[in-house]
């Protein structure tokens, strides 16, 4: 596999292209979100999310563990709900109160999901619209488990 010392990066036979890998994670349903309690112990849980620009999105209660933690370390990762074809996410999650960024998010979660969510579903005193910023992702295909697995760092503006 190239990167895990079997195959040099540029012999594998299939390394992915990031445009063609982030519809995938624009069309996941769910998103398994990985998060830290504050004594180090991992946490994991199911999101909606949506991929906007280099970021995802995801809401939660203000109160949840999951945005507890986020709040002590903003450090985690998000992969899609395929399993066989996974994308992998790392990056840092930033809680947004911004009114014009949580309009966004409502309107593409909305359309997604097809939900019609009032904005007081977001509203920041009593839940959390969480952004994800991606700073390095991995993906690979079943089809070609040892030549595709493929690493992309991203820049502050979210391209790979």
């Amino acid at each position: 596999m190239p990167g895990y010392g079997v195959l040099a990066a540029d012999q594998g036979t299939g390394l992915l292209d990031w445009h063609d890998v982030e519809p995938r994670v624009a069309a996941s349903h769910d998103y398994w979100l990985a998060s830290t309690w504050p004594d180090g112990r991992p946490h994991v849980m199911p999101v909606w999310g949506v991929w906007d620009r280099g970021s995802l999105w995801f809401s939660s209660s203000g109160r949840s563990r999951k945005v507890a933690n986020l709040r002590h370390d903003p450090r985690c990762v998000v992969t899609t709900d395929d399993c066989l074809d996974p994308v992998i996410l790392e990056g840092t999650a930033e809680i947004v109160v911004d009114p014009d960024g949580i309009r966004r998010f409502l309107d593409l979660l909305n359309t997604k999901y097809e939900t019609d969510y009032p904005i007081d579903f977001l509203d920041p005193e009593v839940n959390a619209s969480v952004r994800v910023s991606v700073r390095t992702g991995f993906a690979l295909l079943q089809s070609d488990f040892v030549g595709s697995p493929t690493q992309w760092r991203f820049d502050q503006e979210g391209s790979a």
